[in-house]
């Protein structure tokens, strides 16, 4: 398996057959040995620091009905909100004071947000923080859409396909939606010049060997400049609150893959990672990750925005998540770096290390 490994990190591509007995491995040693490769790649090209972006969910309203998802359009029991542009430009203020250069403005697909609505507040924080990042979540759009928002002064967009195979991806969500669909926003962010994440979640319901390496075969044909995989958590009032959650060695071993796939590609350690394990995140970390994402969203809502059962951190105050990270990763090793931590080309990231 050593020998996959080194190819895998020599080459940054694997065959099918390859992906899948590397996923399949369940051996201790092999396991390791991917994970200090991951971390010896992710030094390499960031040496210790840890890029932090502060996450806003400023609304849990969605049309649509994702199978798995918390906040989605059937479920009767959320206790649905919605931040205005003054709330989420305080959000902001706090994050800038605490160190944050990225805002991730993060939301279901509202359509009580116009474009109109979305650029002004795009402009806002672009004029306030012009020092800061914007990236947007929030799902699907036209074409037209995201290059109004682009313009506006967003720079990355986040969304996560989920699945990558057709079959797997009509088990999880409802007949009106289509991954296809999904695949060309993602081509289409990256055209317009996005700094674009897309990512897949780990043992959600369904989910075989196959469907994983045609998610990994994806990313690395897209190869955006984010990934974001967590493992996949039941939520309550949802289709799949009985299924099992996903597992997290495979979740780290698949966050590993991805560092030697795509060796500068910012890969956060997710929240759902902290979830399931007390240090979920540190290993996340520790196999290859170089991002977090606190919350700067206002205490009073973050209990209503459970995308998942159990989600941490819904109490704490944005200076308690910053300080809680900061104790975390110096234990083993790491630090927060504060800037936009813009993805950089092997290139360029090489020569400034």
């Amino acid at each position: 398996m050593k020998e996959i490994i080194n190819r895998l990190y020599a080459e940054k591509n694997l065959s099918y057959e390859e992906l899948k007995l590397l996923i399949e491995c369940t051996g201790e040693e092999d396991t390791e040995y991917l994970f200090s490769m991951a971390r010896e790649v992710s030094k390499k090209y960031f040496g210790n620091k840890i890029y932090v972006r502060g996450l806003i969910e400023f609304t849990n309203y969605c049309k649509n009905d994702c199978y798995y998802c918390g906040i989605r359009r059937s479920n009767r029991n959320v206790r649905r909100y919605r931040l205005n542009k003054e709330d989420i430009l305080q959000c902001c203020e706090n994050g800038y004071r605490l160190g944050f250069r990225t805002f991730v403005l993060q939301g279901g697909e509202d359509l009580r947000y116009s474009d109109e609505h979305m650029e002004d507040i795009i402009s806002a924080i672009r004029f306030k923080y012009a020092d800061c990042a914007i990236t947007l979540s929030i799902g699907e759009k036209t074409r037209e859409q995201y290059e109004k928002f682009f313009r506006a002064g967003a720079d990355r967009y986040l969304l996560r396909n989920e699945t990558a195979g057709k079959e797997h991806y009509r088990k999880l969500h409802p007949p009106e939606m289509n991954g296809e669909s999904r695949k060309d926003c993602l081509f289409t962010l990256k055209d317009i010049g996005y700094q674009t994440g897309a990512g897949f979640m780990v043992g959600s319901p369904y989910q075989t060997t196959g469907d994983i390496v045609e998610d990994l075969l994806f990313i690395n044909e897209l190869k955006p400049e984010m990934v974001g995989i967590g493992p996949f958590i039941p939520a309550t009032n949802t289709p799949f609150e009985q299924c099992r959650a996903g597992d997290l060695k495979l979740t780290l071993k698949l966050l590993s893959i991805i560092r030697l796939m795509l060796p500068n590609v910012l890969l956060p350690s997710t929240t759902a990672l902290g979830t399931i394990h007390p240090r979920g995140r540190e290993l996340g970390i520790l196999s290859g990750a170089n991002v977090v994402m606190p919350n700067l969203s206002p205490v009073s809502v973050r209990k209503k925005y459970m995308l998942y059962d159990n989600k941490i951190c819904t109490g704490d105050e944005a200076a308690e998540c910053r300080s809680c990270l900061d104790r975390r990763l110096e234990q083993i090793g790491y630090e927060i770096a504060v800037d936009r931590g813009d993805f950089c080309t092997e290139k360029l990231q090489e020569g400034s290390i």
